[in-house]
């Protein structure tokens, strides 16, 4: 996204770790995943309005995400990682209104499209794997961290 809609024409990684984890994305995901497991999956309605109302909530929900990411950079790393006040519909360096219906879209497209092909995919992964992945990430997080 930052590469076709921003015209993002560097090869500068678009996280603040070496490796190739974006950690607003994950932390998107995640908490994505949490708000449909503790709150959509429990509203028994149409399919239709809860497709509507998800939508809604993943919107608002990964724009405040990309608020709260974005500060915490700033302040943690002393970074910006991204910068909206070039933007026509921006609130500060952040957030923008044009971004708010696409962070719905991707949250839809996360939670019923790649959510139940990647639980089939994740089963198949031996649980070694997934302690290495572990390892890697965190020698990566506190690489980053000692030398920012």
């Amino acid at each position: 996204m930052e590469s076709t809609l921003y015209k993002n024409t560097s090869f500068k990684a678009s996280g603040v770790l070496f490796g190739p984890v974006t950690l607003v994305y994950g932390a998107g995901t995640v908490i994505l995943l949490l708000i449909n497991k503790y709150f959509l999956d429990k509203i028994h309605i149409n399919k239709f309005l809860k497709i509507i109302l998800a939508f809604l909530v993943y919107a608002i929900i990964l724009t405040l995400t990309e608020l709260v990411c974005g500060h915490l950079c700033h302040l943690i790393f002393g970074i910006d990682m991204w910068d909206y006040t070039n933007k026509k519909y921006n609130f500060g360096k952040y957030i923008c209104l044009e971004l708010v219906p696409i962070w719905g879209i991707l949250g839809l497209l996360v939670t019923y499209v790649l959510k139940p092909f990647f639980d089939k995919v994740i089963r198949l992964i031996p649980q070694e794997a997934t302690y290495l992945f572990y390892f890697f990430l965190t020698v990566d997080f506190l690489i980053t961290i000692i030398t920012k």
